[in-house]
Order: C-alpha cells, then sequence, then structure tokens
C-alpha cells in the first residue's frame, strides 16, 4: 500500500493524470481532484461507488481482464483504454496503467490505475489519417490525369496536326485546305491546353 500512498502524494493535484483506487468490491476507493472534476458531472461523490458508472458497458470486460493479469502478475503495469462516459450522453477516451494493490499481509487489496484523457490525440489521430486518405485520393488523380493528358489525349491530338499536315501538302480544293488549315492550329491550341496541365500536375 507504500505505492499507492506515494502516488497520492505525487498525483492528487495533477492538472493532467487521472489517478484512481478500486477497492476488492470494485468500489472507488479513491479518486484525485483531476479524476473528480471530470467526472462529477456523473456523481459528486464518487468514492463509495462501483466504478461501472464511469465505464462504457463495452469496455467493462476490458477492465475485468485486465484486473485479472495484474494479480496473476503483481509486479507489472498493464495498459488499457477506456470509454468514460462525459455525463453528456457521449463518451471520452482514457488511457490507463493498472497496477494490483496488496495490503501488509500481501493479500489482494485493490487496484490502482493512472491515466489521462486521450480524446483529442484519438481525434487528430483519425484527422490525420482521413487527410492522409484524401492526399492518396488526390496523388491517384492527378497521377491519372498525367497518364489521360500524355497517353489518350495527346496521341490523338498528335495524329490530327501530322494528318492535317499531310492533307495540307495535298492538292485539294483551297475550300477544304483551309478547313483542314483551321483544324490544324485548333489541335495545335489543345495539345498547348494539355502540355500546360501537364506542367501543373
Amino acid at each position: 500500500m507504500q505505492n499507492f500512498e506515494n502516488a497520492k502524494k505525487l498525483l492528487n493535484n495533477s492538472s493532467i493524470y487521472y489517478l484512481i483506487a478500486v477497492d476488492m468490491n470494485s468500489n472507488y476507493l479513491y479518486i484525485n481532484k483531476r479524476y473528480q472534476n471530470s467526472f462529477n458531472v456523473i456523481s459528486s461523490q464518487l468514492v463509495g461507488q462501483h466504478y461501472a458508472v464511469t465505464v462504457h458497458p463495452d469496455d467493462l470486460e476490458i477492465c475485468h481482464s485486465v484486473s485479472a493479469k495484474c494479480f496473476q502478475n503483481p509486479s507489472h503495469v498493464f495498459p488499457a483504454i477506456i470509454r468514460k462516459h462525459d455525463g453528456n450522453g457521449g463518451y471520452i477516451i482514457t488511457q490507463w496503467e493498472y497496477r494490483a494493490m496488496f495490503d501488509d499481509n500481501n493479500l489482494p487489496a485493490g487496484m490502482l490505475c493512472i491515466g489521462n484523457d486521450i480524446t483529442e490525440f484519438m481525434q487528430t489521430s483519425i484527422d490525420l489519417e482521413t487527410a492522409k486518405k484524401s492526399l492518396n485520393d488526390a496523388e491517384l488523380t492527378l497521377n491519372q490525369l498525367f497518364y489521360l493528358q500524355s497517353h489518350v489525349f495527346r496521341k490523338p491530338v498528335a495524329n490530327i496536326i501530322g494528318l492535317t499536315l499531310i492533307l495540307d501538302s495535298m492538292e485539294i480544293d483551297a475550300t477544304i485546305k483551309s478547313i483542314f488549315s483551321m483544324v490544324n492550329q485548333s489541335a495545335k491550341e489543345l495539345d498547348e491546353v494539355i502540355k500546360k496541365i501537364a506542367e501543373k500536375v
């Protein structure tokens, strides 16, 4: 229990970390000020209540399994990510390290947990992954555009220019020759547009 007392002295007034202790009946034995302030909307007096009052129901099994590991390995700490009620119908995401507590007779006394709110970090990670996907999609689109302009658009445009040059050198009606000249000019203009798009890609 000395570790528990030391942790209380160190983190009772922490503005970043939660510190809680739960007894063998799964009731809050101790909570620091940061934890009380964060979950005051759920209850103004959490000490003595079952810890499940703050936990997302789907995450209770995580709490059970991590606690079991702690008692099987008393000298180790084990991590857990737990969703907690925010008091407004939603949840915050918290990250914890659990360690089993033992009394002076070396009998199980409860669980000591240090944690913090990682909701913003998790949301930022999700936003970053979304941004990466958007960039990858944009890069794919640009690559497709580059391929289209260099292999799909430019080839037929070059063919049109070549054909109009051949036709221009032939003995044909002046009116038709004038039309081929206009087609040639339009094809060259289109080719320039495609080149400029490629430079931007």
